[in-house]
């Protein structure tokens, strides 16, 4: 089952210190890459004064249950022009306040504009 748990705008900015910064809504995450880690997402309370705009558009965040074609994890989509998604793979989540820090991988399995999910109407939001 893919359940549509968020959706809305995004901003993706790059700041003045080069650090990227990813608002998903109202939420604020700094997108980091520690050496031999991976990717990762760090919540920020912090405000941050943009250099540069790297991306904005809508984004889509999934719970993924038991789909053959689909990583049983949340997977998160970004908008990055027309109906061209980035999809990205979230193992524990987005970051909270109590949970600070969730690698993100990118991914290319796709939900949003994926022909193969558009006639199943599986997608119920949460």
């Amino acid at each position: 089952m893919i359940r549509l748990k968020g959706h809305g705008s995004y901003r993706l900015i790059e700041t003045t210190h080069h650090a990227k910064i990813l608002y998903l809504g109202s939420k604020v995450y700094a997108w980091v890459e520690p050496p031999s880690i991976g990717e990762m997402l760090v919540v920020s309370h912090n405000p941050h004064k943009t250099d540069c705009v790297l991306s904005i558009g809508e984004y889509r965040l999934y719970d993924v249950d038991d789909e053959p074609q689909l990583s049983d994890l949340q997977h998160l989509e970004l908008e990055v022009g027309g109906t061209t998604w980035q999809s990205y793979l979230l193992l524990t989540g987005l970051p909270t306040d109590s949970k600070k820090r969730a690698r993100i991988v990118p991914t290319s399995e796709s939900i949003t504009n994926n022909p193969q999910f558009a006639d199943r109407k599986k997608l119920t939001k949460v």
